[in-house]
């Protein structure tokens, strides 16, 4: 498909050190916000998004996502896309790159190993985000944590662990990143349960394959959460516009009111 009618984050293999890691790479054609838009940017609640990418990324790259939502309730957004640190990775035969926390294998499979206390000390990084936005005067039901890949299972850790209920947390071809017989799963308050919880997943991916993505929502119900789950078919370990329009309109409908 033509770059000018579709915005794709697609993954390429890399070699390195004979094996093969994923970068988000991307086209993107920005836009000029409407005068509408802009005079009803002072009527729009004060919300928050948080964007968490994936193995090998980095956050500046991923900022032009946000020319992609337009919607007017989002004029008083405030966007957010840091950088994971530069950390010795297994599945990279131990070289260092951006990652979250360590990942013990690729593929990701719906059984593959997790490295929780890695994926902890991101978490507290990320819930640091979190109360610093709040503490800004933001309500946390308009905190959202969105993710692809890795940045996804951070999104759905984060999530689960932080003691508020927020916005949502929306994951992108991610996965649970903790056993299900965890004890982290005690640590999951009633307030981070109401969280809602979007999943958007491809059925062709080959990084995170979509069994992964699958085991995701029986996990979250059984905990009693509510979770969407979309199945893009044919879909790689990308992101579409489909999907961003459908995250778009799913943070819209979930925004509390300024008034």
């Amino acid at each position: 498909m033509k770059p000018s009618s579709m915005l794709q984050f697609a993954i390429k293999p890399v070699a390195l050190l004979a094996l093969t890691l994923s970068i988000t790479i991307f086209t993107i054609f920005f836009s000029t916000p409407s005068q509408s838009a802009i005079a009803s940017s002072s009527m729009a609640s004060r919300s928050f998004i948080l964007w968490l990418h994936g193995l090998g990324d980095s956050g500046p790259a991923n900022e032009p996502i946000k020319s992609v939502f337009t919607s007017r309730q989002l004029a008083n957004t405030r966007w957010s896309f840091p950088s994971a640190p530069f950390q010795p990775v297994t599945c990279n035969n131990g070289a260092k790159m951006p990652s979250w926390f360590d990942i013990p294998e690729i593929p990701i499979t719906a059984n593959s190993p997790v490295d929780e206390s890695s994926l902890l000390k991101a978490v507290q990084s990320v819930h640091s985000m979190i109360d610093k936005e709040l503490a800004a005067g933001t309500d946390p039901k308009n905190v959202f944590l969105c993710g692809f890949s890795q940045g996804g299972a951070l999104t759905l850790a984060s999530t689960l662990l932080y003691p508020k209920t927020l916005g949502g947390g929306a994951v992108f071809s991610g996965w649970v990143p903790f056993n299900s017989t965890s004890s982290i799963i005690e640590q999951i308050t009633a307030e981070a349960k109401r969280t809602p919880i979007l999943w958007s997943h491809g059925t062709a991916d080959g990084t995170v394959l979509f069994e992964a993505g699958q085991a995701g929502p029986p996990f979250l119900q059984q905990l009693g959460m509510n979770c969407e789950f979309k199945a893009y078919p044919g879909l790689g370990h990308a992101i579409n516009n489909q999907e961003l329009n459908h995250v778009e309109s799913w943070i819209n409908s979930r925004l509390q009111s300024s008034s």
